[in-house]
């Protein structure tokens, strides 16, 4: 699955959080097409966050998804 998502550098401790908990591998596709893990405090803190982020994942996860639906990106 895949999300756009935009994240604030004030919502990556709440990012990793939410990622940590979840036993399927997350990554995060930024907009020059490298991909960080997720889980990485520090593969996040060095992605250009005035750009969305493409979160793509295959599991689910309740806590995960409401973070998604509150950081989503509108279309």
């Amino acid at each position: 699955m895949q999300a756009k998502i935009y994240l604030s550098p004030s919502m990556i401790k709440d990012f990793i959080r939410v990622t940590s908990k979840c036993d399927f591998d997350i990554d995060i596709a930024s907009y020059n097409k490298y991909f960080v893990d997720a889980k990485s405090i520090v593969g996040v803190l060095g992605l250009d966050m005035t750009h969305s982020l493409t979160l793509v994942y295959n599991g689910y996860n309740e806590e995960l998804e409401e973070f998604i639906m509150s950081h989503r990106v509108a279309c």
